[in-house]
C-alpha cells in the first residue's frame, strides 16, 4: 500500500500548544486522548480569501444550500453562464474560490463553474466537518445544480470526487490534484506530527468507525478508483510535502482509465495555479485532450 501524508495536519508547523496539550492529556487519559483527537482532526481553519480570488468571490452568484442528509449547510457558488458545467471541490481547509486560476480558464473555454465551501469551511456554517461531509454535499449539489460535464477536485475534494462516483456521482471526466489516498495512513500521520505513540491512530479510526458506523478504509481513494472507469486525469507534485506523490501514483494505478501528470518543485498548493497544470486539467475535461 502507498503511504500518503495527511491532508489534514498539512505541512503546516504545529502550534506548541496543541503538541504539550496531546502529549499531556495522553499520560491522563487515553479515551479523552481520542475526543481531543477527533476534535483536532474533524476541526478545519478557516483562512482569509486571498486577493487572487477575490473577483471570483464578487462574480459568483452565492446562495445557501441545505444538505438535507447531513442537516447542515454550505454556501455555493455559480460563476458565470454557460450551460456546460463543471464542479470543483477544495480541500480541507479550503474554500470554494480556491480553484480560481482552473475556474477562470474553464470560463475562456465557454464552460461555467459551480463550487462551495464545505460544511465548516469558509462562509458555510459550522465548525467541523469530516470528508463524509464532502461526499454528502457533492451529492445533493450535483442533484440542484447539476448534471456536471466534469468535475475537478483538490487534495481531499479529489478523494471526495472518487467516492462521489463510487456513489453515483454521474461525470464525462474529472481531474484529481495532490489527492490523499489511504484513509489508515492520513489517520498515522496526523498522530505521528502530533508526536503521540502510534496506538492512537487506531484507537481515533475506531472512534470514528463507532460513531459513524463505516469502516474508515472503505473511503480510500484507491479503492473508489478501482470501480471508476470514468476518464480521469491525476496530477500530482513530485515534491508535495503534505501528500507523499505515492498517493497519487496508487490511485492511478488502480484506475480503469486514468492518466498521471507528475509536477516538480509545485508543492501542495503552488500547483493549483501553474499554466501548465491549468492548461492541461482544462483540456482533459474538455474533452481536447
Amino acid at each position: 500500500m502507498a503511504k500518503n501524508t495527511s491532508i489534514h495536519t498539512q505541512s503546516l508547523k504545529i502550534p506548541k500548544f496543541i503538541l504539550l496539550s496531546s502529549k499531556f492529556i495522553s499520560f491522563i487519559s487515553p479515551k479523552l486522548t481520542v475526543l481531543y483527537l477527533a476534535k483536532l482532526f474533524t476541526t478545519p481553519i478557516k483562512h482569509k480569501i486571498p486577493k487572487r480570488e477575490l473577483h471570483m468571490d464578487l462574480a459568483s452568484v452565492q446562495r445557501l444550500v441545505t444538505i438535507p442528509s447531513l442537516n447542515k449547510q454550505v454556501v455555493v457558488y455559480e460563476y458565470g453562464e454557460s450551460e456546460k458545467k463543471i464542479l470543483l471541490v477544495h480541500g480541507w481547509s479550503g474554500r470554494g474560490t480556491q480553484l480560481v486560476k482552473i475556474a477562470d480558464e474553464l470560463l475562456k473555454s465557454g464552460y461555467s463553474t459551480v463550487s462551495f465551501d464545505a460544511p465548516a469551511h469558509g462562509k458555510s456554517p459550522g465548525n467541523n466537518g469530516i470528508m463524509t461531509d464532502f461526499i454528502a454535499a457533492i451529492l445533493e449539489i450535483d442533484k440542484q445544480y447539476g448534471p456536471f460535464d466534469a468535475a475537478v477536485g483538490h487534495s481531499l475534494g479529489g478523494m471526495s470526487i472518487l467516492n462521489a462516483i463510487k456513489q453515483g456521482l454521474q461525470l464525462k471526466s474529472a481531474a484529481i490534484i495532490g489527492s490523499g489516498d489511504i484513509v489508515q495512513d492520513i489517520i498515522e500521520d496526523f498522530v505521528a506530527k502530533l508526536e503521540l505513540n502510534p496506538k492512537f491512530a487506531n484507537l481515533l479510526r475506531l472512534h470514528f468507525e463507532k460513531k459513524h458506523g463505516e469502516k474508515m478504509n472503505d473511503y480510500s481513494a484507491y479503492r473508489a478508483a478501482k470501480n471508476t472507469d470514468i476518464s480521469m486525469l491525476v496530477v500530482h507534485d513530485k515534491d508535495d510535502p503534505e501528500v507523499s506523490v505515492k498517493a497519487g501514483i496508487h490511485i492511478h494505478q488502480h484506475l480503469i482509465n486514468g492518466t498521471l501528470m507528475l509536477t516538480e518543485r509545485l508543492g501542495h498548493r503552488k500547483i493549483l495555479g501553474h499554466q501548465d497544470v491549468i492548461n492541461r486539467v482544462v483540456t482533459y475535461i474538455t474533452n481536447k485532450k
